[in-house]
């Protein structure tokens, strides 16, 4: 059998390598466009905040290690442009400029996203760039370098936009940001919200809220990025929008549609056609608290959904239950995190929300060292059902988050979560844990 992946990295080589394990004689090809593979594409800012460190250290695996020691036939500099479903061909150009046909038996399309660049002028200019493949992050850091970069414009001001200015600012580096939108995190509740600016604007981050980008100018060396009201300038500008799915082969290919434009998958990752799968930020997933599809680009669903595939392929069938949209990122001295629905999500897909606000420590009373944590949790009156957290603080956020995570995936409700054995010692938090307190909070409005 010959299994043929389309891209190649996290869902595309999890899903190679956990192939040739299951069946180390199946027949396993990559066609990966670009020339790099298996690597930490969230570890680019922190990379790029270092400019002692080599941009190739976020490289995972080598690709010869995937062709030698793996038998994976992986294919870099090879562009896929068209799927053939009834034939199970899939056809592209190499970087070399020839032509080539692959057949399939069981197909599996992990192209990823891709950056949001608006269709304005002078957003194709030299020193405006966005962050996603490790080539970009490459290409940014050595513009940096080489043309002295002293002052950034970032467009936008979401999870990739706050971790490069930080990163930007570990160089000194100077940072406006601005969007169009007048909200700062506007899926964050405002309390929270606030204190995550706050962070920002005491780092000397200009944010500028509420400015529609009409197109970038370049005078004098100098790029201008010019809004409706306000002109900023800069040595670079970083596109940090957000990111769309790389959907457009499985389109032309006649593939359903699903969230937001991403492919349209099955538990089993299967898309309309059930030889050809779809894993990663291209393809959509269920969302365990609402049960209905969603699209939320993540990197562990990306190696999961990549291993399932494999095992799907392999005869081992496996179903993937879903994702909560778990994420934590880190704003300077702030861990920022949030699992689950917000209110207007409840909302959305028909709960009656209830909410509460806390403000607690992250350590034991009196324990030295202590800072304050906030949290903002969500319910549902109806079925008392714990639906979302949120939670900004200096410390015990990122992974105090879990526990949120996994009591959504077992759709446990208010009272139930408020019964849990969570660890207590004093250097790491209260003797009621901070959602805990907020679970407590919470339940009486339920």
């Amino acid at each position: 059998m010959k299994f043929v992946i389309i891209g190649g990295d996290a869902a595309g080589m999890s899903a190679a390598s956990r192939a040739k394990r299951n069946n180390p004689d199946l027949d396993v090809t990559v066609l990966e466009r670009t020339m790099d593979v298996s690597y930490s594409a969230c570890g680019m800012p922190y990379n790029i905040a270092d400019p002692e460190r080599e941009i190739e250290d976020l490289v995972v695996r080598q690709a010869h290690v995937f062709r030698e020691k793996q038998d994976i036939n992986l294919l870099t500099g090879h562009r896929v442009e068209s799927i053939d479903p009834v034939g199970r061909t899939v056809s592209g150009t190499s970087l070399r400029g020839k032509t080539f046909d692959v057949p399939y038996d069981k197909l599996l399309i992990a192209t990823g996203g891709a950056p949001i660049i608006p269709n304005l002028v002078g957003f194709d200019l030299p020193g405006v760039m966005a962050l996603k493949s490790l080539d970009d992050g490459r290409k940014i850091k050595a513009y940096i370098q080489s043309n002295y970069v002293k002052k950034v414009v970032i467009i936008g001001m979401g999870y990739i936009a706050l971790e490069m200015c930080e990163a930007l600012r570990a160089r000194s580096i100077d940072v406006d940001m601005v969007k169009p939108r007048p909200v700062f995190l506007p899926w964050m509740e405002k309390e929270l919200a606030d204190v995550v600016k706050n962070e920002t604007e005491a780092h000397q981050i200009k944010l500028y809220l509420g400015h529609t980008i009409e197109k970038i100018d370049v005078e004098n060396e100098r790029l201008k990025v010019i809004c409706s009201d306000l002109v900023l300038e800069a040595d670079m500008v970083l596109v940090a929008i957000g990111i769309k799915p790389n959907s457009e082969l499985a389109a032309q290919a006649g593939l359903d549609p699903g969230v937001k434009n991403a492919i349209a998958v099955n538990k089993k990752l299967q898309t309309s056609n059930e030889n050809i799968y779809a894993a990663g930020d291209c393809a959509d997933a269920y969302h365990v608290v609402t049960g209905e599809k969603t699209w939320i680009p993540l990197a562990l669903r990306a190696n999961r959904a990549g291993w399932a595939v494999a095992d799907n392929v392999c005869g081992k069938l496996i179903e993937l239950p879903g994702i909560a949209g778990t994420a934590v990122f880190k704003v300077f001295d702030l861990e920022v995190a949030r699992t689950g629905l917000t209110v207007d999500e409840a909302k959305f897909f028909g709960f009656s929300p209830v909410k509460v606000t806390i403000k607690t420590r992250s350590r034991a009373h009196a324990h030295p060292g202590a800072s304050k944590i906030h949290v903002h949790m969500v319910g549902d009156t109806k079925t008392g059902r714990l639906l979302g957290i949120q939670m900004v603080g200096k410390e015990g956020v990122a992974h105090r988050i879990n526990a949120v995570a996994v009591a959504l995936h077992n759709q446990m409700t208010v009272k139930d979560y408020c019964q849990t054995d969570l660890a207590y010692a004093p250097p790491f938090g209260p003797t009621w844990d901070p959602t805990l307190t907020a679970a407590n909070q919470l339940l009486k409005k339920i």
